[in-house]
């Protein structure tokens, strides 16, 4: 099965890039990481950058299933 993944992240929908942007801000703040979007994130471990995503993809699936019901 041929694959179209080109390595690198785009942004498929555009519109969506400042709110995820905020969403990773808040995210990031809720767990400890101030002013993350300009600390250098090669310098916090896997797992300080892993809560932020693991927390974002959390919320964003709670609120697709509250969209649902």
């Amino acid at each position: 099965m041929a694959s179209n993944y080109s390595g690198r992240n785009r942004t498929l929908v555009p519109e969506a890039k400042q709110g995820l942007n905020r969403l990773k801000t808040e995210v990031a703040s809720g767990v400890g990481l101030q002013d993350y979007e300009s600390i250098d994130k090669g310098n916090l471990s896997s797992r300080q950058n892993g809560s932020v995503g693991g927390e974002m993809v959390k919320r964003m699936v709670e609120s697709y299933e509250r969209g649902l019901q």
